[in-house]
């Protein structure tokens, strides 16, 4: 019979072929490496100025190309619309804010608590 053999042993030579194809592996990809002769390719050089003045005017030829004049119309009469929602919602904060502030300028000041309720006794 088999003697009896530890656990751990069991898993160590379970792994141990799989173990071997990855160092296997690892070789024959630094060896594939050291003789590639062409060198990495170098980084790509940051774009001219030129380069992005045709690009911007590739974009405003495609957006005046490309883009219906009437799609333009709807999205400026949407953004319109929204700018002038904003508007009057700031001139309503506005008004209300100047409102409160009118109001506490004219109130006197006032006591709360137990301060009060003791001058109206002594009173």
């Amino acid at each position: 019979m088999l003697p009896e053999l530890p656990p751990q042993l069991v898993a160590a030579l379970a792994d141990a072929p799989l173990a071997l194809v990855l160092v296997w592996m690892l070789v024959n990809l630094r060896r594939e490496i050291a003789t590639r002769a062409d060198p990495p390719p170098a980084p790509a050089a940051p774009p001219t100025d030129t380069a992005r003045e045709d690009l911007a005017a590739f974009k405003l030829e495609v957006a005046r190309t490309y883009v219906p004049l009437s799609l333009i119309r709807d999205l400026d009469a949407r953004l319109t619309q929204q700018l002038a929602r904003f508007e009057e919602k700031l001139d309503e904060v506005s008004r209300a804010a100047t409102a409160a502030a009118a109001i506490t300028a004219h109130t006197p000041g006032r006591s709360i608590g137990f301060a009060i309720r003791a001058e109206e006794k002594q009173g």
